[in-house]
Parts: C-alpha cells; sequence; structure tokens
C-alpha cells in the first residue's frame, strides 16, 4: 500500500559526501513528517534528522554536518552528509509518518528497507 525506497548509499572515505534520497509511493493522502534514522551493528536505532512542516531536528552527532531536505510535490526526502567519519558507518532508515486514502484522519508510520553507508580509507 505504501512504499519507501531509500538510495544513495555506499562507501565513502572519510571527509567524504554523500546525498541519501528516499521516495514515498502509494496510496498517499497527507504526509506529516519525513526523517532519516541508523542503525550501526551493535547498537541501537538513532534518530538522524527528521523534517516536519519546514522544521528540521538533528541527531547531535551529525548537527553541522548533515542537512535533511524534503521535496513536499514527489514525497521525497533528501540527506545530504558531508564531512563523513567512520563513526557515520551505518544502515540508514528513512521514516514517514503519513495518512493513506480510506484512513485520511489516522497517522502512521512507516520504513523504508535501509541502505548502507560504509565511511572508510
Amino acid at each position: 500500500q505504501v512504499q519507501l525506497v531509500e538510495s544513495g548509499g555506499g562507501l565513502v572515505q572519510p571527509g567524504g559526501s554523500l546525498r541519501l534520497s528516499c521516495a514515498a509511493s502509494g496510496t498517499i493522502f497527507s504526509i506529516n513528517a519525513m526523517g532519516w534514522y541508523r542503525q550501526a551493528p551493535g547498537k541501537q536505532r538513532e534518530l538522524v534528522a527528521v523534517i516536519k512542516s519546514g522544521s528540521t531536528n538533528y541527531g547531535d552527532s551529525v548537527k553541522g554536518r548533515f542537512t535533511i531536505s524534503r521535496d513536499n510535490a514527489n514525497n521525497t526526502v533528501f540527506l545530504q552528509m558531508n564531512s563523513l567519519k567512520p563513526e557515520d558507518t551505518a544502515v540508514y532508515y528513512c521514516t514517514a509518518q503519513l495518512a493513506v486514502y480510506g484512513r485520511q484522519f489516522v497517522w502512521n508510520d512507516y520504513w523504508g528497507q535501509g541502505t548502507q553507508v560504509t565511511v572508510s580509507s
């Protein structure tokens, strides 16, 4: 019914940049918020960045280095990652809080399958 598809992950050297994209598709009536979380091996999933009504919120470890943006017309969210560090290595998950046709007043959270980001020399 709803699908989130991430792209843009890969291998990058420390200090490099990557741009992640996530497109939401399906019977979407409205999207309230979109964002990114990440999970490194042996660690809990943590907030990277969220965007809602133009306002943004970032995890402390990425502030000043990562930028989240959104294309509302295409139900797409982006994550520009600069000055990458080895500790940024993780699987990055896209998430969206949205309502679908037929249940327009019910917000539910959806997740993508994740994209691997590896920062290594």
